[in-house]
């Protein structure tokens, strides 16, 4: 009988991997070990490393790819177009945000339906970007932001939020200012700082009785400093939160000029192959 060559010879049925590996249950209940270190080795007010590129899709206006240890987000920005007639006159522009995690970047398999985690995450970005861009430069416009998670190891709407800036950046599209995005987690007396996966706060592990035990994402104009956007959760002290404030904004003052670098970066290159098209002209 003949074989059919074009078929992958695999198994009929596949079980995910996680469902074979071994859950350590006291080190996710253990944030901070006696060392005063978190599980992955940093220091509760360290940062994973940051990396960031523009113009990384070529169809895109501007697009930039940004990693934080394993956490991985990619943003592409089209526009400005003429938007919908049915929607009101306006001689500002508007900023139209999509924010969707990839069916593979969490543990669990996602839907390709979008959920309320996306739905607030769209709205977030636009709120903090809305500040930040020169609206009035494009009346009656719209600018089209989507954004996609490609793997979700915790602190990914901080990293959504500074990849979105950059790519709009790298459109040239006139700002303000750029947006840093930075993500806190307070567990009683410790801070985290750029918390993963496993350190996010969660209301189902936490007791509603239990105090100064949330989550604080801020949105960052670094050069005017001031705050585009503040997302809390949880339970947190009026000193605490002050505290988490002051800590979120200087995280993103050191993540700034990661953000200069890389859109230098991109504007170098594109001098470069312009002038090397020209040349071969």
């Amino acid at each position: 009988m003949p074989t059919d060559s074009k078929r992958v010879p695999g198994p009929t049925e596949t079980q995910p991997p996680f469902l074979y590996q071994k859950k350590n249950e006291k080190a996710e209940t253990i944030l901070v070990n006696c060392d005063g270190k978190r599980h992955d080795g940093r220091k509760p007010a360290a940062m994973r490393p940051i990396f960031l590129k523009a113009g990384v899709i070529s169809q895109a206006r501007g697009s930039a790819y940004i990693e934080q240890h394993n956490t991985k987000v990619i943003c592409a920005v089209y526009g400005p177009h003429e938007y919908q007639r049915r929607e009101g006159f306006s001689m500002k522009g508007k900023l139209r945000c999509e924010v969707k995690y990839a069916t593979f970047s969490c543990r669990q398999r996602g839907s390709h339906q979008t959920d309320t985690r996306e739905k607030e995450a769209a709205l977030v970005i636009q709120q903090a970007l809305e500040p930040a861009v020169c609206l009035h430069k494009f009346p009656k416009s719209q600018l089209d932001i989507f954004v996609t998670v490609l793997q979700n190891d915790g602190s990914a709407l901080g990293a959504a939020l500074t990849c979105a800036s950059a790519a709009v950046a790298d459109a040239g599209i006139e700002m303000y200012d750029l947006v840093i995005g930075c993500q806190m987690r307070q567990a009683g007396e410790s801070m985290l700082l750029d918390p993963t996966v496993q350190e996010e706060y969660h209301s189902r592990l936490v007791k509603n009785a239990e105090s100064n035990h949330g989550a604080v994402t801020v949105a960052l104009l670094p050069s005017i400093n001031q705050v585009s956007a503040l997302v809390q959760k949880g339970n947190l002290e009026s000193e605490i939160a002050l505290q988490v404030l002051k800590t979120c904004t200087e995280a993103c003052q050191r993540i700034y000029p990661v953000v200069q670098q890389c859109l230098t970066k991109a504007v170098q290159s594109r001098e470069k192959t312009m002038d090397t098209s020209e040349t071969k002209t």
